[in-house]
């Protein structure tokens, strides 16, 4: 049906592309017809994102788990692995907030 309704719509004579096909789809509301068609197309676009994250979160763990040669807990190796891949964010926040809230956690011998 889908290519059927496809090759016989002048609409779609001149996509050059994957991305143009998805946003001709909407464009007419074909999406809406050929559900599953745009949700495969849907995902071919998605999968070069899904794994290069993949790919930076394996490179990550191995940054993270060669430098403390494998001593570390599952938890602390997750905390640690978010903090890496999502420097970004962490970068922005001060370095005195942070002390600020580790000390407030427990009681220590010293100020921070």
């Amino acid at each position: 049906m889908y290519i059927i309704d496809i090759c016989g719509d002048d609409e779609f004579s001149g996509i050059e592309g994957i991305i143009n096909l998805a946003e001709k789809m909407i464009k007419i509301k074909k999406n809406l017809i050929f559900s599953l068609v745009y949700m495969l197309i849907k995902f071919s676009l998605l999968l070069p994102v899904t794994t290069a994250t993949v790919e930076r979160v394996v490179s990550a763990i191995h940054i993270i788990k060669s430098r403390l040669q494998n001593r570390m807990r599952d938890k602390w190796m997750n905390d640690s692995l978010v903090i890496y891949i999502e420097k970004y964010i962490f970068n922005k926040i001060d370095n005195e907030i942070i002390m600020k809230q580790f000390q407030n956690i427990k009681t220590r011998r010293e100020q921070l």
